[in-house]
């Protein structure tokens, strides 16, 4: 009987790489991210001197292959990955597929640490509270579910919370026997002491967690959560905070934002791999948690527990790197100030008609590239019908019990032109309805 080390040794890995075209150790593979990265962060000029620079934004456009016969206006819910981030995908993957009880396991999964280390000096955090999940849900209900409750122990929220993370709560609901509070906060929310406040008035003796977005996904409301969490400390209870559309969104730094968690998707905003998922947790508070997945005693106090989800691919992780190039390239304070100029170019255009309503605050600091937009007397559905089906604009329609619009959500990769091109079409739908 063979051992699996004995039967490495009979595999001729350097014979089969070099048909394929690969090295052992294919540090190569990040070059074209590097040089792309490089091409743009050489380009002089602050947020403020390239945010209208359509030449700057010609080259990140061009470095994406999305079908420019249509427009994507809902780059919140995930992102096209730039063409680089999809070259060095297949070529890990391609790399894994050698023999992947060796290349994808000894050779690729330890270079997840790099990543790692990586991602937590660009947000200002310990490479020792960074683990990477599937997506902002996975790290979420990492959290969610990773605190122990008895039953009648309240969680708190807000109704404009996203949907699954609403339904994780109600499945404990049902489960455990705890209790979910929401509570209303204004659309807009333009003044974050009264967010506080009204958070801090919904605390009972049997609080026990709560929930709560960085940026609110149907609207792009941004809320204070630094001063949630030092409220929430005060009153000794965990605070979780749903970053999926925050995280290299706008621009921020997650140490200095004085928080015990953050959560996000990195197939947003990041333009990383579909599938790939940002928990941070505070080295002094990963023992609190419980991760999905069993994990030995050893690693109570290892942010890498919340990784141990049995066999999967390492190609999606590693191309963290190439994406985080990528962003680090376009300048994230010049990136942000791109999304503000994006949404500001059609709305301003779209609020010149009287029955067009703007569900998001355009104060600094509010808000970034995301908002929700009414048509004043039509239904968001028909509308977003409408748009899709005669004139190839994808956008999302938000049905809630507070506000209804469109969700819209251009990205750097968005041309200027089309953004008329929707303009153009709302306006007419503003001033004479949807044509039958």
């Amino acid at each position: 009987m063979h051992s699996r080390r004995s039967f490495l040794g009979t595999v001729s890995l350097p014979a089969a790489a070099a048909a394929a075209g690969f090295s052992l150790r294919p540090t190569e593979l990040r070059a074209e991210a590097i040089d792309i990265a490089a091409e743009l962060a050489r380009h002089p000029g602050s947020a403020a001197d390239v945010v209208d620079d359509e030449s700057f934004w010609m080259t990140v456009q061009q470095a994406f292959t999305v079908d420019r016969t249509l427009v994507n206006l809902n780059n919140g819910g995930v992102s096209p990955a730039p063409a680089l981030v999809q070259a060095a995908m297949k070529r890990h993957q391609d790399y894994s597929n050698l023999a992947p009880t060796y290349t994808m396991w000894q050779i690729l999964e330890p270079q997840r640490e790099a990543t790692r280390e990586r991602m937590a000096r660009q947000w200002g955090v310990d490479k020792e509270e960074v683990a990477f999940t599937r997506n902002a849900s996975e790290s979420l209900q990492t959290l969610q579910l990773g605190y122990d409750l008895r039953p009648g122990d309240e969680v708190l929220t807000t109704t404009q919370d996203y949907g699954r993370m609403i339904t994780t709560f109600q499945q404990r609901e049902r489960r455990e026997g705890i209790v979910l509070r929401q509570i209303r906060i204004p659309v807009p929310a333009e003044d974050p002491a009264e967010i506080v406040r009204l958070f801090e008035e919904a605390i009972t003796p049997k609080t026990r967690m709560i929930l709560v977005c960085h940026m609110i996904n149907l609207t792009g409301q941004i809320l204070p959560v630094t001063e949630l969490t030092a409220m929430a400390r005060r009153h000794g209870i965990p605070l979780v905070i749903d970053g999926a559309h925050s995280l290299a969104h706008f621009d921020f730094d997650l140490g200095a934002l004085d928080v015990d968690n953050y959560t996000s998707s990195l197939h947003k905003w990041l333009f990383a791999p579909h599938g790939t998922g940002f928990l941070y947790v505070r080295r002094d508070q990963i023992a609190d948690v419980w991760p999905l997945m069993a994990a030995p005693e050893t690693q109570n106090h290892d942010i890498r527990k919340f990784e141990a989800i049995g066999t999967h691919p390492e190609a999606p992780y590693l191309c963290i790197g190439e994406a985080l190039s990528f962003h680090q390239g376009i300048g994230p304070a010049r990136k942000a100030a791109r999304l503000v100029y994006l949404r500001d170019y059609w709305a301003n255009a779209l609020l010149e008609h009287d029955n067009v309503r703007l569900h998001t605050s355009r104060k600094p600091g509010l808000a970034c590239g995301i908002a929700n937009v009414e048509i004043v007397g039509l239904e968001p559905n028909a509308v977003r019908d409408y748009l899709w089906d005669r004139h190839r604009i994808i956008t999302v329609s938000i049905n809630h019990d507070e506000f209804r619009g469109l969700r819209i959500s251009p990205s750097v990769y968005t041309t200027l032109s089309e953004l008329d091109r929707f303009v153009d079409v709302m306006s007419h739908v503003a001033r004479k309805g949807i044509p039958a």
